[in-house]
Order: C-alpha cells, then structure tokens, then sequence
C-alpha cells in the first residue's frame, strides 16, 4: 500500500501545475478511480487541507496517506506529491535565469497560465454538487464567496461557516 500511495501522489505531484488547488481535479480523479476514496472522503479531504497550516498539496497528500495507510501511508503520499516538485524546482531554479527571455519557455507559460483557473473551477463544481444539500448550504457557499470578493480573511470566512454550520446541526437536532 504504501509504495502505491508513493507513486499515485508522484503522479499527481508530475501531472498537475498550478498548486494545490490545481491539483484538486486530479487528486480527486485518481482517488475515486482506483477505489482509495469516495466523493465525500475527498470534499473532506480538500475543507481540511484547506483550512490547515501549509501547503494544499503536502496536507491532502498528507491526510489521504493517514486515512488509507496510518502514518507511513502518510509519509508515502507526502514523499510522493512533494518528489516530482522538489526535482523540478530545483532543476528549473538552475536554468530559470539562464532562458527567462527564451520564446519557447514564455509561450510554454503563456499555455499553462490558463489552464490553472479552468481546473480550479471544474474541482469548485465538483465540491459544490457535494457540497450543497439544500438551500442552507447554498446559502453559505454564496455568502461565503462574497465574501471572499469583498477581501474578507478567509480564516473568518471558515470560521463563520463553521459555527453556522454546527448551530445549524444542533438546531435541526
């Protein structure tokens, strides 16, 4: 289990540019495929990766590992998402300077810049088909974007849905 989880996240980690929440779709993808996780198992996986201390990427990886192998799974899928960037940053970092002004790199950018927003929102789509079970939750994800477009610290934002949420469980009770 373990040295698949290393190689699912080295995938993951390779195949998908634009941070953690780019890779979101994918991680999404490959997890439901091969039978590792539900839908609901990944929203879970992507509100508390998301609301943690770090990058996306290392605390999904990180939260999938545990959940699938305890604390060496999680070790495999951190060590595996982390690989692929680690090898290339620092490829990249050496003759980054060297080629900045080089054409096929600026329109190779020019074709990946794109892509990152259309993936960011496929995988909002996907968390929000599960995500909303009723006005309420709609509710919530609207004002919650508003508020995200009016600069309002997504660590208020988090922490009002939260409350609102759990007084919404304990009322409906």
């Amino acid at each position: 289990m373990f040295f698949k989880l290393f190689f699912i996240f080295v995938q993951i980690g390779l195949l998908t540019f634009g941070g953690g929440m780019a890779m979101l779709p994918v991680m999404q993808r490959v997890l439901e495929d091969s039978g590792l996780m539900t839908v609901r198992e990944t929203v879970d996986m992507a509100a508390i990766s998301q609301m943690t201390p770090g990058p996306f990427a290392v605390n999904a990886a990180t939260f999938a590992g545990m959940k699938l192998g305890g604390v060496w799974g999680a070790a495999a899928a951190t060590l595996g998402v982390m690989t692929p960037s680690l090898v290339i940053v620092s490829v990249a970092a050496r003759y980054f300077f060297k080629f900045k002004s080089s054409r096929p790199l600026g329109a190779a950018l020019s074709g990946i810049r794109p892509v990152i927003p259309a993936l960011i929102t496929a995988a909002a789509l996907d968390i929000g088909r599960e995500s909303v079970g009723g006005v309420l939750p709609a509710l919530i994800i609207l004002a919650s974007f508003a508020l995200s477009v009016k600069k309002v610290n997504p660590a208020w934002i988090i922490a009002g849905a939260g409350a609102l949420g759990a007084i919404l469980v304990i009322l409906h009770k």
